[in-house]
């Protein structure tokens, strides 16, 4: 899969990477910073976590230390939801993706499908696009990607999602194409992909779901981080038991085939929202989990090494959303035992994230889960890329008091069940891989003999297994840069 080199242009692309001052991090230089040279970690602490600066290239990553500006690396971020919130013995962890770059870990996703081919030649940033179609942070992260990198991007997005997501595009510098609906309506987006390939020729099409630099980048950088915290906070008899995240792209769930080759009896959830039950029943829907759950299962989702289902409401999401920013939320959270650091905590959780960690309850419920069984999802963005839907809820339903959030606490906490979940069998999974076939040949012109392929673990095996040989052409593009040795 590794692709072919294109001298002309890669000498092109190196010579303007001199001029601006770009070196690029190799995957290992991301998962582990005391690997990146001297000379960057000296200039870091001069630099903006959200700046256009392109060493902020070294800061996507899970270990930047939670600081706006100035901060270097540390273990990685991370909060641990007590029994006081969950209700549930086992322990609920969830990695903290708001202190990268963008605030939130699509930018590293967008990396990893960009920087291969930037550093083989098969992206000219003289003469090409990158466009980013996306149901919003992934396209926020490829356009972060681009401006480090001195590319142009194009970014598409359903014209229902956030109004945050649209100014941020514009600010940058992008150019934003909006698609008719909603966070489910990437049919659409992919409608609009076909006609910039017939109609663009300069622009190449980076799209998640089908780019296997966006599994590969999270098989090395959440899996590793997962492993790493893990060995930090287990106990004596402490089990790695689950890892929970949501569907989307399928990107973020490859973490969890990098955590089976470590913990064999790890179970690998996937949630979606109940409104658009994909992989629950082969549903369709439109709903409001801003990033996750698309009506299609994502090419690169190897749904072979997926366990469990786990659909969530979205009215639960976003009357959670409420309860954890609210004053009238928070103080209720407290008067119920929930410990004030934690509460301190909770605008780190977006709507999906609350998705990811109120699956991860049910997770633990279903499968009887007690204090010795570990359980890790993703928050992968957090409640300050939602002012205006929080706006929007108390537009539509009122002042947020404490009577509201005593019913949220009651409901959507407390009376959490194990119910909309389906573990699936061998034949479950190779039915949810063969649904496949409806949106990737019929639809986007893919073979059925690469879907066979698809099927068979020694892909994946390979697939995962490109991040060192990707490293060894960044290594070299940087050495043709020159920049690193100077």
């Amino acid at each position: 899969m590794t692709h072919s080199v294109n001298e002309q242009v890669l000498e092109s692309t190196a010579r303007r990477c001199r001029e601006r001052g770009i070196v690029i991090p190799t995957f290992a230089q991301q998962k582990n910073p005391e690997l990146i040279p001297a000379a960057i970690t000296e200039k870091l602490p001069g630099v903006g976590l959200q700046d256009v600066d392109p060493s902020n290239l070294f800061r996507i990553t899970w270990k930047n230390e939670p600081a706006a500006s100035g901060g270097g690396f540390g273990q990685g971020n991370w909060i641990e939801f007590p029994p006081a919130l969950t209700g549930v013995e086992a322990r609920i962890v969830g990695l903290v993706g708001k202190h990268f770059p963008t605030g939130a870990h699509k930018v590293g996703a967008g990396f990893g499908c960009l920087v291969p081919r930037l550093v083989t030649g098969q992206f000219d940033p003289t003469t090409q696009k990158a466009v980013w179609p996306s149901t919003g942070n992934f396209c926020r992260g490829g356009a972060f990607d681009c401006a480090l990198l001195a590319c142009t991007a194009v970014a598409i997005l359903p014209e229902e999602m956030s109004r945050e997501r649209f100014e941020w595009l514009e600010s940058i510098g992008a150019e934003v194409i909006a698609t008719p609906g909603c966070e489910s309506n990437v049919k659409e987006i992919y409608d609009k992909c076909w006609e910039i390939r017939q109609t663009r020729p300069d622009c190449v099409i980076f799209n998640q779901f089908e780019e296997f630099g966006n599994a590969v980048w999270h098989y090395e950088m959440t899996g590793g981080i997962v492993e790493e915290i893990f060995g930090h906070l287990s106990r004596d008899g402490d089990r790695l038991a689950a890892y929970v995240s949501a569907t989307g792209s399928a990107g973020t769930i490859a973490a969890g085939d990098y955590l089976r080759t470590r913990f064999p009896l790890l179970r690998v959830v996937a949630t979606e929202a109940l409104q658009c039950p994909t992989l629950l029943e082969c549903g369709f829907g439109g709903h409001r989990i801003e990033g996750i759950g698309d009506k299609h299962i994502p090419w690169i989702h190897n749904v072979r090494n997926t366990d469990l289902v786990v659909a969530i409401d979205d009215e639960q999401c976003m009357c959670l959303l409420r309860l954890f920013n609210e004053p009238a939320g928070q103080q209720t959270l407290l008067d119920r035992g929930v410990p004030a650091t934690l509460v301190e905590e909770l605008p780190s959780l977006g709507i999906s994230a609350i998705c990811n960690l109120v699956a991860a309850i049910k997770t633990a419920q279903y499968y009887e889960m007690d204090s010795r069984d570990v359980i890790f999802t993703c928050l992968t963005d957090s409640a300050e890329l939602y002012a205006s839907r929080l706006a929007e809820l108390g537009q539509q339903h009122g002042t947020y008091r404490t009577t509201n959030a005593e019913a949220h606490f009651a409901r959507y906490l407390e009376g959490i069940g194990p119910d909309h979940l389906r573990e699936l069998t061998f034949r479950d999974r190779r039915t949810l891989h063969n649904f496949k076939y409806f949106t990737w040949v019929e639809q986007q012109g893919r073979d059925v003999e690469e879907l066979r392929r698809l099927w068979a673990p020694d892909f994946w095996t390979e697939t995962f297994a490109q991040a060192p040989e990707w490293d060894q052409l960044i290594e070299q593009f940087n050495e043709r840069v020159g920049l690193v040795s100077a």
